[in-house]
């Protein structure tokens, strides 16, 4: 690997080139089985990936929870069929996953945003657990990484992969600083050329800075980072989001489609990139950054 970064399955945006084109560029890329409907798609997206990465890792997301994902069935046959080294779990209880993956050797992540939840993956077996801390794109949470990557690392020896605002090669070191050792990375790949993200999703990327990131559970029902801009377009007024009180009606608009995440790190992004091109700039920006220490130490 050239860095130890997983480009996060980010839901409607990753597919096959970006997988492949991670793995290529010395990074792991994945994609939620989800986004590739029909079943039928979802094996062809499989064999793609299998084809051009037979030795290199890479990994799928699978949601758990059978009633916000009723193809789970579906889903784990093809886990067993297609065997990817890395198995990102969310919601639900990863332990069936744990056995299927353990036993053709691949590896099982799950994501958490709180120590209790941490504390049921580990004990479920699993290989790493993903930290969601704040300013994270998607569902985040709200801790501090400071101190969710101490807490948790007090339990668990597995591995920690760090999630929350990571956007350059300097905050993959600082991760790697407080012990993680993975970055996991959505909001900066959302602009990647080979994704699936419209173009005014990355225009939007790149015009944002923090102060347009809006923490609500209004949007999707769970807690979740979204662009303000993305809601204004929609007609949605931020001043009348109610928080705390699940998911509002917003007509046609739908989260993720029409209302589009990202993390707090958005302003550390200017342009869209190949993912070659950005893994080299993240690369340069984590050497100088681990340089840096090198001289404070």
């Amino acid at each position: 690997m050239q860095l130890p970064v997983i480009v996060a399955p980010m839901f409607l945006i990753s597919n096959p080139k970006m997988v492949i084109e991670s793995a290529r560029a010395g990074i792991i890329g994945t994609f939620p089985l989800l986004n590739a409907r029909p079943i039928s798609v979802c094996e062809e997206w499989l064999t793609e990936i299998k084809e051009a990465l037979p030795t290199e890792k890479w990994g799928v997301n699978i949601i758990c929870h059978k009633g916000e994902n009723p193809r789970y069935d579906e889903d784990v046959e093809l886990i067993k069929k297609y065997q990817p080294p890395l198995v990102i779990t969310s919601l639900g209880n990863p332990t069936p996953i744990v056995e299927i993956v353990h036993s053709y050797g691949g590896k099982v992540y799950s994501d958490v945003v709180i120590e209790k939840h941490a504390k049921k993956a580990a004990m479920a077996g699993v290989d790493g657990l993903i930290l969601v801390c704040a300013g994270a794109g998607g569902h985040g949470g709200q801790l501090n990484p400071f101190a969710f990557v101490a807490a948790v690392k007090s339990f668990f020896k597995g591995d920690i992969i760090l999630a929350g605002a990571i956007s350059t090669g300097a905050d993959i070191a600082a991760a790697r600083a407080i012990g993680a050792d993975y970055a996991y990375m959505g909001t900066r790949f959302i602009v990647a050329e080979e994704g699936n993200a419209p173009d005014t999703y990355k225009e939007m990327i790149i015009n944002s800075s923090s102060e347009d990131i809006v923490y609500t559970d209004a949007i999707s029902g769970v807690n979740a980072n979204f662009l303000i801009p993305s809601l204004t377009a929609s007609g949605i007024n931020v001043s009348e989001l109610t928080s705390g009180k699940g998911k509002m009606d917003f007509d046609d608009h739908k989260a993720w489609r029409d209302i589009f995440s990202a993390g707090q790190g958005v302003a550390a992004i200017s342009e869209c990139q190949s993912i070659a091109q950005i893994v080299s700039q993240l690369k340069a920006e984590y050497e100088e950054a681990c340089n840096r220490l090198n001289v404070l130490i």
